[in-house]
């Protein structure tokens, strides 16, 4: 065996055993050469052959990596298999558990739906509001009231462009969280008693909005790696009087999935052939992890019947609650909604975002974020198929911060959620994702914050509970 082989062979043991886990910084070139006495040629080759087994990936002027390899132990979750019907909406109290969990930072927040604060460039975002709050026109309390500020719609804009989408920032309505995007959104295209077609499993927040609103769903098979079944949901179309689609096509919460891009092209053009307006939930597609960002929905939209929704929480400023739509043909009736309902987002959170955006960095902290992202959740997953017992399956995500985990025969989510809290844990148990309180042996799990040993014993105690109620 060649020298440069023994030293992969070395490493690779040493990722296998753990030594080295996802997402690490393995020694450098130079530090190898001192440590193992081999020439730079010999370790270039050693690495070189790491990175053809897929073990290590080099990330540019930044050294080389431990690859995160997600999931490939665990089979893939079926696809769901919701019924045909349309639902009224009871939403689960476990939500306003979860949400309280959420703020104790003694809980281990596994079922949490935000990120780590320490992911995010939280000081520069603090110079920025300092700035822009110096420099404010006291006018800017009335010129920004909805659509909102003029130069971050000019900056939002700016960066649809370099996704591939050209909209003018008119379109651009400026909200308070991409939560209220979506309320104001569902306003503009229904009416109460009208029917919404969801994904299956949903994120709990859609759900909440749908049921405030008294409109009723149908829940569409999903698929956990490709999104939404378009045959499904051709046939729903052609069975019920569905008025909107509220889907999630990138990194989808909580499935993870990504759909295709031809399946994309094959939904804007069914729903157009329908007259569906399709409210897009993009909140997570900055946070892709190993591929380039997919293209929203919103770059084949000829008609203006896509409702963009995305905010700056999820991937750059969480508590600042700046979210928008880009609502189409429908952006006059959402800004007049925006003002009939709040008026108009926070005038100095506005302008510091727009600071920040105009002084550049965010591509920067963009590319940070997603390798810690990337890294956290290879380590989560990692931890689940050591503690996990047999039978489990996973969606392995290719973007965001959440892992969706079907339990083993005999594993019942709800009760797992209590005696989790009772021990200091958070999970988002599957029925708070269904209309119809599916998935209950499914869970959801937050890989947005560092790994650490405290997350790693969470895991390990997760899986002794789903060990004792399956019997095993």
């Amino acid at each position: 065996m060649n020298r440069y082989q023994q030293l992969a062979d070395d490493m690779a043991r040493r990722i296998a055993e753990g030594t080295l886990r996802p997402g690490e910084r393995i020694p450098s070139v130079r530090h190898a050469c001192r440590s193992q006495n081999a020439s730079p040629s010999t370790v270039l080759q050693a690495y070189a052959l790491l990175e053809s087994r897929g073990l290590i990936e080099a990330r540019p002027r930044s050294g080389y990596y431990v690859r995160a390899r997600l999931g490939q132990t665990l089979a893939e979750p079926p696809v769901s298999r919701p019924g045909t019907d349309a639902t009224a909406l009871p939403v689960s109290d476990f939500i306003f558990d979860i949400l309280d969990s959420a703020k104790d930072r003694e809980v281990v927040p596994l079922g949490s739906g935000f990120p780590s604060p320490e992911l995010f460039p939280l000081d520069r975002l603090a110079r920025a509001l300092a700035v822009s709050a110096r420099r404010l026109d006291p006018w800017r309390s009335v010129t920004d009231l909805a659509p909102g500020n003029d130069e971050l719609r000019r900056q939002i804009a700016l960066r649809y462009l370099s996704a591939g989408v050209s909209l003018s920032p008119e379109e651009i309505v400026i909200t308070s969280g991409a939560m209220e995007a979506i309320n104001l959104c569902l306003q503009a295209v229904t009416r109460p008693g009208d029917l919404v077609a969801i994904e299956s499993p949903a994120f709990y927040g859609g759900l909440q909005a749908i049921e405030r609103l008294g409109l009723r769903v149908i829940e569409i098979p999903t698929h956990p790696r490709e999104g939404v079944d378009m045959g499904a949901l051709a046939e729903a179309l052609d069975r019920h009087p569905i008025r909107a689609c509220l889907f999630m096509l990138n990194h989808q919460n909580p499935l993870g999935a990504c759909v295709p891009d031809d399946r994309r092209r094959e939904l804007v053009s069914l729903l157009a052939r329908h007259d569906v307006p399709l409210i897009e939930d993009d909140v997570y597609a900055e946070l892709h992890f190993n591929e380039p960002r997919p293209l929203p929905a919103k770059s084949l939209d000829s008609a203006g019947q896509v409702l963009h929704v995305s905010s700056f929480a999820k991937c750059l400023a969480p508590g600042y609650r700046v979210g928008w739509v880009a609502a189409g043909r429908h952006a006059r009736a959402v800004q007049r909604l925006k003002l009939s309902t709040s008026l108009g987002t926070a005038v100095p959170m506005q302008a510091a975002l727009a600071e920040y955006l105009h002084h550049g960095g965010y591509d920067h902290h963009l590319r940070r974020l997603r390798q810690a992202l990337a890294s956290q959740t290879a380590q989560a997953i990692a931890a689940i198929e050591r503690h996990f017992p047999p039978g489990v399956q996973l969606a392995s995500p290719r973007g965001g911060y959440f892992v969706w985990v079907a339990l083993p025969p005999g594993a019942d989510a709800l009760a797992l959620h209590r005696q989790a809290l009772a021990r200091g844990i958070s999970i988002a148990p599957g029925p708070i994702f269904s209309a119809t309180r599916g998935f209950n042996r499914c869970i959801r799990l937050n890989t947005g914050h560092p790994w650490s040993d405290a997350a790693e014993r969470a895991v390990a105690t997760l899986g002794e509970m789903i060990r004792a109620q399956c019997g095993g």
